[in-house]
Protein backbone atom coordinates (compact mmCIF):
# COMPACT_ATOMS: atom_id res chain seq x y z
CA UNK A 1 0.00 0.00 0.00
CA UNK A 2 1.07 3.59 -0.56
CA UNK A 3 1.58 5.33 2.77
CA UNK A 4 -1.26 7.80 2.24
CA UNK A 5 -3.56 4.84 1.52
CA UNK A 6 -2.60 3.32 4.88
CA UNK A 7 -3.59 6.56 6.61
CA UNK A 8 -6.79 7.07 4.60
CA UNK A 9 -8.05 3.51 5.06
CA UNK A 10 -7.09 2.85 8.70
CA UNK A 11 -10.03 2.41 11.04
CA UNK A 12 -10.66 1.05 14.51
CA UNK A 13 -11.37 -2.68 14.42
CA UNK A 14 -13.43 -4.44 17.09
CA UNK A 15 -14.22 -7.74 15.33
CA UNK A 16 -11.27 -10.05 14.79
CA UNK A 17 -10.76 -13.28 12.89
CA UNK A 18 -8.89 -16.16 14.51
CA UNK A 19 -5.98 -15.80 12.07
CA UNK A 20 -2.66 -15.41 13.86
CA UNK A 21 -0.35 -12.50 13.11
CA UNK A 22 2.84 -13.81 11.46
CA UNK A 23 5.99 -13.26 13.52
CA UNK A 24 7.62 -11.08 10.84
CA UNK A 25 4.57 -8.77 10.76
CA UNK A 26 4.47 -8.52 14.57
CA UNK A 27 8.20 -7.75 14.62
CA UNK A 28 7.74 -5.03 11.98
CA UNK A 29 4.97 -3.46 14.07
CA UNK A 30 7.18 -3.45 17.17
CA UNK A 31 10.13 -2.11 15.20
CA UNK A 32 7.98 0.77 13.92
CA UNK A 33 7.30 1.75 17.55
CA UNK A 34 10.95 1.36 18.52
CA UNK A 35 12.06 3.70 15.74
CA UNK A 36 9.56 6.45 16.57
CA UNK A 37 10.76 9.83 17.78
CA UNK A 38 10.62 10.67 21.48
CA UNK A 39 11.32 13.75 23.55
CA UNK A 40 15.10 14.14 23.81
CA UNK A 41 15.30 10.57 22.45
CA UNK A 42 14.58 9.27 25.96
CA UNK A 43 12.58 6.29 24.63
CA UNK A 44 10.52 5.99 27.80
CA UNK A 45 8.05 3.56 26.24
CA UNK A 46 7.72 -0.11 27.04
CA UNK A 47 5.29 -2.50 25.35
CA UNK A 48 3.85 -5.73 26.70
CA UNK A 49 2.81 -8.17 23.96
CA UNK A 50 0.07 -10.46 25.27
CA UNK A 51 -0.69 -13.56 23.22
CA UNK A 52 -1.78 -15.96 25.96
CA UNK A 53 -5.53 -16.58 25.64
CA UNK A 54 -6.23 -16.63 29.39
CA UNK A 55 -4.36 -13.36 29.94
CA UNK A 56 -6.20 -11.72 27.03
CA UNK A 57 -9.50 -12.83 28.58
CA UNK A 58 -8.48 -11.43 31.98
CA UNK A 59 -7.57 -8.09 30.37
CA UNK A 60 -10.88 -8.08 28.50
CA UNK A 61 -13.14 -9.02 31.38
CA UNK A 62 -11.34 -8.04 34.58
CA UNK A 63 -9.80 -4.64 33.93
CA UNK A 64 -12.47 -2.81 35.91
CA UNK A 65 -16.03 -1.65 35.41
CA UNK A 66 -15.03 0.90 32.80
CA UNK A 67 -13.09 -1.87 31.04
CA UNK A 68 -16.20 -4.02 30.55
CA UNK A 69 -16.75 -2.25 27.23
CA UNK A 70 -13.52 -3.86 26.05
CA UNK A 71 -14.78 -7.45 26.17
CA UNK A 72 -14.15 -7.76 22.41
CA UNK A 73 -10.36 -7.63 22.84
CA UNK A 74 -10.28 -11.23 24.04
CA UNK A 75 -10.92 -12.35 20.44
CA UNK A 76 -7.82 -10.64 19.03
CA UNK A 77 -4.74 -12.87 18.77
CA UNK A 78 -2.57 -10.14 20.31
CA UNK A 79 -3.10 -7.35 22.81
CA UNK A 80 -0.33 -4.81 23.22
CA UNK A 81 -0.19 -2.72 26.37
CA UNK A 82 1.66 0.58 25.95
CA UNK A 83 3.47 1.64 29.10
CA UNK A 84 5.82 4.45 30.00
CA UNK A 85 8.41 5.16 32.65
CA UNK A 86 7.81 8.84 33.46
CA UNK A 87 11.24 9.10 35.11
CA UNK A 88 12.81 8.37 31.72
CA UNK A 89 10.83 11.17 30.07
CA UNK A 90 10.84 14.95 30.30
CA UNK A 91 8.38 17.54 31.49
CA UNK A 92 8.30 20.69 29.38
CA UNK A 93 5.78 23.53 29.41
CA UNK A 94 4.12 21.82 32.40
CA UNK A 95 3.37 18.78 30.23
CA UNK A 96 4.49 15.20 30.72
CA UNK A 97 5.93 14.15 27.39
CA UNK A 98 5.77 10.43 28.06
CA UNK A 99 2.13 10.68 26.93
CA UNK A 100 3.20 12.22 23.62
CA UNK A 101 6.02 9.72 23.18
CA UNK A 102 3.66 6.76 23.71
CA UNK A 103 1.09 8.27 21.34
CA UNK A 104 3.65 8.64 18.55
CA UNK A 105 5.10 5.15 19.03
CA UNK A 106 1.72 3.43 19.31
CA UNK A 107 0.37 5.22 16.24
CA UNK A 108 3.42 4.17 14.22
CA UNK A 109 2.84 0.60 15.39
CA UNK A 110 -0.83 0.77 14.36
CA UNK A 111 -0.01 2.17 10.92
CA UNK A 112 2.64 -0.52 10.36
CA UNK A 113 0.06 -3.13 11.37
CA UNK A 114 -2.60 -1.73 9.05
CA UNK A 115 -0.11 -1.78 6.18
CA UNK A 116 -0.31 -5.59 6.54
CA UNK A 117 -4.09 -5.62 7.02
CA UNK A 118 -3.82 -6.03 10.81
CA UNK A 119 -6.45 -3.99 12.62
CA UNK A 120 -6.24 -2.29 16.00
CA UNK A 121 -8.31 -0.15 18.33
CA UNK A 122 -6.77 2.39 20.70
CA UNK A 123 -8.17 1.80 24.20
CA UNK A 124 -8.10 4.05 27.23
CA UNK A 125 -11.19 2.69 29.01
CA UNK A 126 -9.52 0.45 31.57
CA UNK A 127 -8.61 0.45 35.23
CA UNK A 128 -4.86 1.06 35.22
CA UNK A 129 -4.27 -0.65 38.56
CA UNK A 130 -6.13 -3.79 37.52
CA UNK A 131 -4.11 -3.96 34.28
CA UNK A 132 -0.93 -3.54 36.33
CA UNK A 133 -2.01 -6.35 38.65
CA UNK A 134 -2.79 -8.72 35.78
CA UNK A 135 0.54 -8.06 34.04
CA UNK A 136 2.80 -7.53 37.09
CA UNK A 137 3.62 -3.96 36.06
CA UNK A 138 5.62 -2.02 38.69
CA UNK A 139 4.05 0.95 40.48
CA UNK A 140 6.42 3.50 38.89
CA UNK A 141 5.31 2.55 35.36
CA UNK A 142 2.21 4.12 33.79
CA UNK A 143 -0.17 2.17 31.57
CA UNK A 144 -1.10 4.72 28.90
CA UNK A 145 -3.07 2.66 26.38
CA UNK A 146 -3.89 -0.82 25.13
CA UNK A 147 -4.86 -2.16 21.76
CA UNK A 148 -5.99 -5.49 20.38
CA UNK A 149 -4.30 -6.43 17.11
CA UNK A 150 -5.62 -8.90 14.57
CA UNK A 151 -7.05 -9.40 11.13
CA UNK A 152 -10.58 -7.97 10.84
CA UNK A 153 -13.50 -10.35 10.46
CA UNK A 154 -15.17 -10.23 7.08
CA UNK A 155 -18.36 -9.02 8.73
CA UNK A 156 -18.19 -6.55 11.62
CA UNK A 157 -20.01 -7.48 14.81
CA UNK A 158 -23.17 -5.68 15.86
CA UNK A 159 -21.19 -4.19 18.79
CA UNK A 160 -18.55 -2.86 16.38
CA UNK A 161 -21.20 -1.27 14.15
CA UNK A 162 -23.06 0.24 17.11
CA UNK A 163 -19.92 1.72 18.64
CA UNK A 164 -18.81 3.24 15.33
CA UNK A 165 -22.23 4.82 14.92
CA UNK A 166 -22.31 6.07 18.52
CA UNK A 167 -18.78 7.49 18.32
CA UNK A 168 -19.31 9.00 14.88
CA UNK A 169 -16.08 7.36 13.77
CA UNK A 170 -16.42 8.42 10.13
CA UNK A 171 -16.99 12.10 10.94
CA UNK A 172 -13.93 14.28 10.47
CA UNK A 173 -13.74 18.04 10.64
CA UNK A 174 -12.88 19.78 7.39
CA UNK A 175 -9.35 21.16 7.13
CA UNK A 176 -10.71 24.71 7.11
CA UNK A 177 -12.10 24.06 10.62
CA UNK A 178 -8.80 22.90 12.15
CA UNK A 179 -6.04 24.74 10.27
CA UNK A 180 -5.20 28.36 11.00
CA UNK A 181 -2.62 30.32 9.08
CA UNK A 182 0.03 32.45 10.76
CA UNK A 183 -1.89 33.03 14.03
CA UNK A 184 -4.83 31.78 16.09
CA UNK A 185 -8.22 32.51 14.55
CA UNK A 186 -6.98 33.23 11.04
CA UNK A 187 -8.63 30.51 8.93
Amino acid sequence: MEFIDVILSRKSVRSFSEEEIPENVLNEMLEAARLSPSSQNRQCWRFIVVQNKETRERLALKSGLIGKVNFFIKDAPVIIVACADPSKSVKLNKQNYYLVDIAIAFQQMMLAAWNHGVGSCWLAAFDEQKVKDILNIPDNIRVVAMSPFGYPKEKASLYDKALKTFAGSKKRLDLNKIIMWEKWGKY
